[in-house]
């Protein structure tokens, strides 16, 4: 009879056969489900306890070798389905104690390694991994991969994950929340709004305006785990330029020693004016007349409002490369559309912000935050003769010193076929890590940027697509193909977990009605219906790679490369449109900012394929579609 047991450290405990009994029946109820099965699995732990000599009286028995006979008992008194299952049981426990001995070893790495020595640390290149906060931040990321991996994400799409043919972004998040949001400011500060701790009233100068789209784009980040952006900067602003002017004018009256009762008065009629004309620097004169003062006047006040304008954006620029999100671990990932807000208000928000950038921050630098993004269209800003051609020319010298900002072209066909002359909703914005959300297959009706985001993205390893084909192992289409339909099965799993979470669980995001219908929703129903608004993306890395591994050039150096890669990309976006239009979900392809997955890829890709010049050989995939430099 077994007295001890060996466990696999090596500590010797006393024989529990309850062990074995739980084991065993929970292989039972695993085959025939619910049941007495109290008669069987007593007498398989009785026979195993019992099958060792007297040797094992005094002699701890390993931990394997005892269940290595539980499964020869079940042999014996045929319950194969069952041994079945209890060797599966024991497979996973064995892959859960690997994976938490791998954890050690990474807490253990976060611990006492720097950033620079640490791949993990320098995952997500917005964190900073050598802080207490970005280190804590990991810990808890790394543990609930884990969890995920083991007790939720179905083991093919795991496995997948874990081999590089796929890498599940954002992975530590699976359950939690979704990727990215296009925030709505004029609808999110017009009444002001709440963070859960008190009600934020609406603000009343370009200041506080500033302020609060800080304030907005850090408490929405912090109910997802990707980035924020605002898809009208320009026209959010404008109207705390217009409120900054009706204080300066007040002041310059109350200089010129009018009551106060007709100061208010007039401040009245200037709201009123703004609300009907959309403007109030555009008709200074006009005013001038109208309030019976010098155009000088308005002048002064025009001047006090343009500095109040360039400070308030200088702090904008400043605060979002300051200011921290998520537990103090992680600068928000903002990014900033503007440039076709055609009042005098959204012209100098737009002058300012550019002319802020240009300066730089405060030793000179380029600052990383915010993404920015000008829209240039004909009629707006794309000819001389329009009106917004000189804030165009102007982004163009910033760009070229400070890399920002970036520019979409609303005349594109892609994003023309949505354009609504007047409504700012249906013109394109971008997210920094160049996620687009303009059409909705779900709901055509509001094809609009405003409240809508990225839900989860998965990219797809096509330099080992490639290498496969290249070995003979897969025909590289139907490889392809198979990648495609595995990943459109586990986004489609990851969303059925995302549905599943309440408004509750983004007090911001949902509970202040920034995410498209979700004002519609009460604090405890699931948000299933309004995510649909959302995209879910496919991502892919190294075109170039995988173009040299099928045929000895990538995009750039062979026109028959080109031409391949041009039918890969066009393979996949079709098959993505076409399930798109099956299931009546976002389904979308997007170009992967790689960060730390091109260099995961590309290490597990040199472990299988060995050193391949053009391929393999650096430490790193090309992002993307782009061309090695």
């Amino acid at each position: 009879m077994i007295k001890y047991i060996e466990k696999r450290n090596g500590e010797i405990v006393d024989y529990d056969p309850a062990k074995i009994s739980n084991a065993v029946l929970s292989a039972f109820v695993a085959v025939h489900g619910e049941g007495d099965y109290s008669e069987r699995v007593e007498r398989i732990a009785q026979e195993v306890g019992a099958s060792y000599n007297i040797y094992a009286e005094n002699h701890a028995v390993p931990v394997e070798e005892v269940q290595d006979d539980v499964e020869k008992a079940l042999m014996r008194v045929k319950e194969y389905d069952v041994a079945k299952a209890y060797i599966l049981y024991r497979k996973k426990r064995e892959g859960i104690r690997k994976k938490s001995e791998e954890l050690l070893g990474i807490y253990k790495d976060l611990v006492t390694k720097d950033a620079i020595d640490s791949a993990i640390k320098r995952e997500n290149a917005n964190i900073d991994g050598d802080t207490a906060m970005g280190t804590m931040l990991k810990f808890g990321s790394e543990g609930a991969k884990l969890y995920y991996e083991t007790d939720m994400i179905d083991p093919a799409f795991a496995q997948a994950h874990q081999n590089g043919d796929i890498h599940i972004h954002d992975e530590d998040f699976y359950a939690l929340t979704m990727t990215c949001c296009q925030i709505d400011l004029v609808k999110l500060l017009k009444g002001g709004f709440s963070t859960g701790y008190g009600r934020i009233r609406e603000p009343n100068n370009i200041h506080s305006y500033a302020s609060l789209a800080c304030i907005a784009i850090q408490a929405n980040q912090n109910d997802q785990h990707g980035g924020q952006s605002v898809p009208n900067f320009d026209y959010a602003m404008a109207p705390g330029v217009a409120k900054s002017f009706i204080k300066e004018i007040a002041r310059c009256l109350d200089m010129l020693g009018h009551p106060e009762e007709y100061i208010d008065s007039v401040k009245i009629l200037l709201k009123d004016i703004y609300r009907e004309r959309g403007t109030l620097l555009g008709i200074r004169n006009e005013l001038a007349e109208m309030l019976n003062v010098s155009p000088e006047i308005l002048y002064k006040a025009y001047m006090y409002t343009r500095n109040a304008t360039l400070q308030a954006m200088e702090a904008l620029i400043h605060n979002l490369n300051t200011m921290h999100s998520r537990a103090g671990a992680q600068i928000p990932f903002s990014s900033l559309n503007y440039g076709t807000d055609t009042s005098e208000e959204g012209r100098l928000v737009i002058e300012c912000i550019l002319k802020t950038t240009l300066m730089g921050l405060g030793g000179g630098e380029t600052p990383i935050f915010p993404i920015q993004i000008f829209k240039v269209k004909d009629g707006i800003s794309g000819q001389e003769s329009d009106p917004n051609y000189d804030l165009f020319v102007l982004a163009c010298k910033v760009s070229a010193k400070r890399l920002f900002p970036n520019f979409a072209f609303l005349d594109a066909p892609f994003n023309s076929e949505y354009y609504v002359p007047g409504r700012p909703e249906t013109e394109v914005g971008y997210m920094g890590c160049r996620t687009r959300v303009l059409a909705n297959v779900y709901d055509p009706a509001q094809s609009t940027t405003y409240g809508r985001g990225n839900l989860s993205f998965t990219s797809i390893n096509l330099p080992r697509i490639a290498l496969r084909a290249y070995a003979g192992e897969v025909y590289f289409w139907d490889e392809l193909n198979r990648m495609l339909e595995l990943t459109f099965a586990q986004l489609l799993e990851r969303f059925e977990v995302q549905a599943r979470r309440k408004v509750r669980n983004f007090p911001f995001l949902m509970g202040q009605g920034i995410w498209l219908d979700s004002d519609k929703l009460g604090l405890d129903d699931d948000v299933r219906e309004v995510i649909k608004h959302g995209s879910l993306t496919i991502g892919f890395i190294g075109l170039a790679e995988c173009l040299k591994a099928m045929t000895g050039a990538h995009h750039g150096e062979s026109q028959e490369a080109w031409e391949l890669g041009y039918s890969i990309i066009s393979f996949m976006r079709k098959k993505i449109d076409e399930k798109a239009r099956a299931s009546k979900l976002n389904f979308t392809l997007i170009a992967t900012p790689a960060e730390g997955l091109s260099g995961r890829f590309v290490g597990k890709d040199r472990k299988l394929f060995g050193n391949i010049a053009g391929v393999t050989d650096r430490s790193y995939y090309t992002n993307s579609f782009h061309i090695p430099v």
